[in-house]
């Protein structure tokens, strides 16, 4: 047997073996494998195989990274697993039903908006605070709406993305949800001695609620389910809908509409119950837990209880201390980042800290500290559980609260977008300097052994099981195969770019649609979904041109190769066409590594910085 088929087989093994498979696809660097039990993965082991860079488990995927070669991989594995395991309908079946799965699914793709119009709603309150805007003024009116739209719709825009969860028509979702804020039932609200079908009626206001659009649409995924299996395919476009509406929309407003407000009361009630009992104990044990909640993915739980609370009694409890936990792990980054300045000169982790701690504060955004950082040394998870215990202890003893949904940066605090702001300052602070301390002080054993062994994780050799030979090169020069503006590895939104697991190199991020060959040489793979191409120089060097980031989902849409695999590439010409404008429209990030997959074997100096703005042929490394 093969080298690569035995680890491919050992791959497979470690993922739960073909059964546990519902799906697998790849991109250019790695195995995307959808699992129906996550649990059955051996995370360390998988980690400990030669050609495994690194896993990472995300957006519902197990992603085995192996680099430059995962195609070879994957044809191998897709063999082993047979093809029947791939296919749509299968992955429907088998799909276990999980709530966290659910919940984070229905308001992931709202995160954004959601933030950007809490920010708006931060604004206004800041403006009227100061009496720099009249709050009964033709301005302040219309920029409320922009920040309420989204909160008040929100049983629409959760109709729609709960359907997609369950599988079913998502614009019937919204519908649903649309005819419990139509003027025609809103009207209803307030009066009394209403009745429906010889039942009393007592209209409820769902704006800006949660949990009755949960419970609407999983009844509606089951009724459409249902409707499939009885109903003649030719008459199901409309009579599907039509039917979902008449039943669903008079039935959510006698029962389901009122179960589900009175599931979240109850659930906003227990919370609020416990921060009443001992506001101290819950504000630990909450501060202390929720950084890894979210790396389990259950942190989204909160979501519809901070809603809730924000519609209830105008502030959430639970985000005033969980604003604890966000800081500490910035703290931590911070506190990395000073170690390995002026203790441990570790231009590495120095980079990963940096960059991680920038995005903490600026958007609020842990999870590449989590990943990146503190989920690589259990000394750094127990300064997570301090230093967000601590301070979230404090906020919840002063009643901390956040007022308006927002990510929790340094803009929300400049906001005002907590209350008391002076006691939310004063536990994200703690929380923050005991990160940076305990971090700097404790959080490595040594000058030379735990931060290098954490380096060495973040930064996997490319070929673990090959010798390093340093040897003279033909110098090469590699030109930019995009015009754009430059983007520092480490800054890239993928942990496995950033940390330079793949290799090292720059990004870019095109502002034209042509990709143009660096160097002379040969095309070593031109992905299926064209989104990536491998290329080697007369030199040896092999590099990774990656336009965008996870554009693998695309499946080749607004791409088109010019060359194939095999194909003969001088310096300048025309390999790619890209439409950079419709993958940004479609929700992708542009931001294209450019990468040296074996540079083990190079020195490799980069020629260009930060914000430069270069074009293509323009020298962006120089390799000996």
């Amino acid at each position: 047997m093969k080298k690569i088929d035995k680890e491919a087989k050992t791959i497979l093994k470690y993922v739960g073996g073909s059964e546990n498979v519902n799906s697998l696809v790849h991109c250019a660097t790695r195995l995307r494998f959808v699992l129906k039990d996550n649990s059955k993965i051996k995370k360390e082991d998988l980690n400990k195989l030669p050609s495994v860079l690194s896993v990472v488990l995300s957006g519902g995927q197990c992603q085995v990274v192996i680099g430059p070669n995962v195609t070879e991989f994957y044809d191998v594995i897709k063999k082993m697993i047979g093809s029947e395991n791939n296919s749509e309908t299968e992955d429907n079946k088998n799909e276990k039903f999980s709530l966290t799965k659910v919940i984070s699914g229905a308001f992931l793709p709202l995160i954004s908006i959601m933030a950007g119009a809490g920010m708006v709603k931060a604004l206004l309150t800041v403006l009227t605070t100061v009496h720099w805007l009249s709050p009964t003024s033709t301005l302040y009116l219309v920029c409320s709406a922009a920040g309420n739209s989204i909160f008040y719709f929100l049983p629409i825009f959760l109709g729609i993305t709960l359907s997609k969860q369950f599988k079913a028509d998502p614009f019937v979702g919204g519908a649903l949800g649309a005819a419990l804020l139509e003027p025609n039932f809103t009207g209803l609200i307030g009066k009394h001695g209403l009745h429906l079908f010889g039942l009393g009626l007592d209209p409820i206001d769902y704006s800006m609620t949660v949990f009755p659009i949960f419970v609407i649409i999983a009844v509606y995924a089951l009724l459409n389910k249902l409707l499939k299996k009885y109903i003649p395919q030719q008459l199901q476009l409309f009579l599907n809908p039509m039917i979902c509406l008449l039943l669903l929309v008079p039935a959510t407003v006698l029962v389901f509409g009122p179960f589900g407000t009175n599931v979240g009361n109850w659930i906003s009630a227990a919370i609020m119950w416990l921060f009443g009992k001992s506001r101290l104990i819950a504000g630990l044990i909450l501060g202390a837990s929720y950084p890894f909640l979210t790396v389990l993915g259950l942190h989204w739980g909160f979501t519809p209880i901070t809603l809730q609370n924000l519609k209830a009694v105008g502030g959430d409890v639970v985000e005033g201390v969980n604003v604890c936990a966000v800081w500490g792990q910035i703290g931590i980054a911070l506190g990395t980042f000073l170690y390995s300045v002026y203790k441990q000169k570790n231009t590495k982790l120095r980079g990963v800290s940096g960059s991680t701690a920038i995005t903490g504060i600026f958007a609020g955004v842990t999870e590449p500290i989590l990943y990146g950082l503190i989920m690589q040394s259990k000394r750094l998870m127990i300064i997570t559980a301090i230093a967000g215990g601590v301070g979230g202890a404090v906020s919840a003893l002063f009643h901390v609260m956040m007022t308006s949904y927002v990510f929790h940066n340094i803009f929300s605090i400049f906001m005002l977008s907590y209350k008391p702001i002076g006691f939310m300052v004063l536990g994200s602070g703690i929380s923050l300097v005991l990160g940076v301390l305990l971090t700097f002080f404790w959080g490595f054993k040594d000058q030379n052994t735990d931060s290098d062994e954490m380096v060495a994780d973040l930064t996997q050799a490319v070929n673990k099981d090959q010798t390093v030979e340093k040897n003279d090169h033909q110098a090469l020069v590699i030109t930019s195969p995009f015009s754009g503006k430059v983007l520092n590895l480490a800054d890239v939104q993928d942990e496995v770019f950033a940390n330079e697991s793949i290799g090292k190199g720059i990004a870019v991020i095109p502002n034209s649609n042509k990709v143009i060959a660096p160097f002379n040489g040969q095309v070593i793979t031109v992905m299926p979904t064209k989104h990536a191409i491998g290329l080697r120089s007369d030199t040896g060097v092999e590099l990774l041109i990656h336009i965008g980031l996870d554009t693998v989902n695309l499946n080749g849409k607004y791409f088109n190769a010019l060359v194939k695999n095999g194909d003969r590439v001088e310096q300048g010409q025309e390999i790619l066409e890209a439409d950079m404008e419709k993958i940004k429209k479609a929700g992708y990030t542009l931001e294209s590594p450019i990468i040296i997959t074996n540079p083990e074997k190079y020195q490799i100096d980069i020629s260009v910085k930060e914000n430069d703005i270069i074009h293509t042929q323009d020298q962006i490394m120089f390799v000996q």
